[in-house]
């Protein structure tokens, strides 16, 4: 497979007195990225399902799902910290929010990629998500 794969990243609800970190940690890593916006980041991490995972106790990324009508979930952020890169977090929370998803008998799980973030569109293309519109991807699951 070629990456360095962590077997110690452990995934737990988030807890809310993290977020003002964790928005920090995104900001100095995002701020200048294409799409970035200070209101919508904060408004997802203060509104959305936020689970945090942790390598040897420090927060190495997380991801924020939000709950839509028709019973999907979108993921609105999934960040993995640098120095967390290629050790497996970064598939590690987006399999726990797919988890999460099923158990919710959710029937897509669904991701906004901005167009030019050629590494994460090939990344959910590789996790078996499919583009349907512009910058949505989508992925269809099982339901019990």
């Amino acid at each position: 497979m070629g990456r360095d794969v962590t077997t110690s990243v452990a995934i737990e609800r988030c807890p809310e007195a993290e977020v003002p970190r964790l928005f920090g940690l995104a900001k100095s890593v995002c701020a200048d990225a294409p799409g970035w916006d200070d209101g919508r980041v904060l408004e997802a991490l203060s509104r959305d399902l936020l689970f945090l995972a942790r390598e040897e106790g420090e927060p190495a990324g997380y991801v924020a799902l939000r709950h839509e009508p028709d019973g999907s979930f979108v993921i609105e952020q999934l960040f993995v910290l640098p120095g967390h890169e290629r050790r497996g977090g970064g598939h590690r929370l987006l399999d726990y929010a797919e988890g999460y998803a099923i158990a919710e008998r959710a029937p897509a799980l669904r991701i906004v990629v901005e167009r030019d973030n050629t590494p994460a569109r090939a990344f959910y293309r590789r996790a078996g998500f499919v583009p349907v519109e512009g910058e949505l991807f989508e992925r269809s699951l099982p339901r019990g």
